[in-house]
């Protein structure tokens, strides 16, 4: 029998309230328990953080805790739906975290589309948290929301809508490269969708070394000088199309190695794919439906395809990366995350597939591989040490 997943998903949700509860670490047997957990036991740490606020790491959940933040204003596939609706995504980011890394991760709606006001909410509870994970916030107010609060709080913001989608992205690409033998260095690179995922993506792919990079949306080519694009895309478009394409998606992709799709269903076809280069790659992300089915890619001559979805092979998912991430930078109580970590994370879940196991049918590892996390916290611990961000 098929599952019907949407109905299933609504009686979970019903039963259990959600899908994250709240457990004690101490036991509360008796009054003795209860003294020193609660009162007058509990003044003696606050006491401690009292003369040293670095003593909050020793003493609080602080240091294994993240809070998970969204005002639900950029949904995958939904839009904007608000806080609340918005709440069972960050839910279910909390309960991935937990899962892959041990994470104790809280789920915070923020009823405001104001970037200065959801700025002074997250500082101002920033306090309580080891790191902040952005959720579902639109472009191109999460550029600045991130931006600002990197200046103001001394622990590590993340933006998964970004960097999750770019460090999976990257990790795919490097294995893609394998398979199709070319340097990273020397392809030709369109990423379709001008929003927060697709500029993040493009940013990160040219500090890892892609020179030829453009970036479209709706209406074609992203060009340095449009007075029509946002802020964001405007400085985007600065470092991207040094040639200065114009035209549609359709025009722009003759001739590119590889096609990045962060956008919409169906906006790509095998007569596209066919203007492509020899042995091309398309990863098309967009959910629920790819921009290009990989069987429709492969009919118009890509040699490696990739999606969002867990029904087709080569899934690129965020759950590859953002585990790993604050595993790390908790462990080592990182200042912040920069891209010089999100190119050792997709290196390291890259190196998970060794060469005689690596396929068109295979560039990235299951979100269920146990050594991912590990992998991914391990490669943002050496560079936050190498770059002077660790602190522990």
């Amino acid at each position: 029998m098929t599952l019907d997943v949407k109905k299933e998903s609504l009686r979970i949700h019903q039963e259990r309230r959600g899908k994250i509860e709240v457990f004690g670490t101490m036991p509360l047997r008796n009054e003795e328990d209860l003294s020193i957990a609660y009162t007058p036991g509990v003044a003696a740490p606050c006491l401690e953080i009292a003369k040293n606020k670095d003593d909050v790491y020793k003493y609080t959940m602080k240091g294994k805790s993240i809070a998970v933040i969204t005002n639900g204003t950029a949904v995958l596939g939904l839009g904007n739906i608000g806080p609340e609706a918005g709440l069972p995504v960050v839910e279910g980011k909390a309960i991935l975290h937990k899962k892959f890394a041990n994470i104790d991760a809280i789920p915070i709606g923020i009823d405001s589309i104001d970037p200065d006001d959801i700025i002074n909410t997250i500082k101002n509870i920033a306090p309580g948290f080891g790191g902040i994970h952005l959720e579902d916030i639109k472009a191109p107010e999460c550029f600045y929301i991130e931006e600002k609060l990197k200046e103001k709080l001394d622990i590590p913001i993340y933006h998964d809508d970004q960097h999750g989608t770019a460090i999976s992205v990257l990790a795919g690409l490097y294995n893609a490269l394998k398979i199709v033998n070319k340097s990273i260095s020397e392809i030709k690179v369109v990423i379709n969708g001008a929003g927060a995922s697709g500029i993040a993506t493009a940013k990160l792919l040219i500090v890892a070394g892609v020179r030829h990079l453009v970036l479209c949306d709706i209406r074609g080519a992203l060009i340095e000088g449009d007075k029509t694009l946002n802020e964001s895309q405007q400085k985007i478009a600065k470092i991207t199309n040094r040639s200065f394409e114009k035209g549609e998606l359709k025009d722009v992709i003759k001739n590119k190695d590889v096609f990045i799709g962060v956008s919409d269903g169906n906006v790509l076809t095998k007569e596209d794919v066919a203007r492509m280069n020899k042995d091309s790659i398309v990863f098309a992300l967009a959910n629920p439906t790819p921009e290009i089915t990989p069987d429709e890619a492969k009919a118009g001559g890509a040699r490696v395809t990739a999606t969002g979805r867990s029904d087709f092979p080569n899934q690129i998912n965020n759950v590859l990366v953002f585990p790993g991430i604050f595993k790390g930078v908790l462990e080592v109580r990182a200042k912040d995350i920069c891209d010089e970590m999100g190119i050792a994370a997709a290196k390291g879940i890259a190196d998970l597939i060794k060469d005689d196991e690596l396929s068109e049918d295979y560039i990235v590892p299951s979100v269920f591989n146990k050594d991912v996390c590990n992998a991914v916290a391990s490669a943002v611990t050496i560079i936050a040490r190498e770059r002077g961000l660790a602190r522990a």
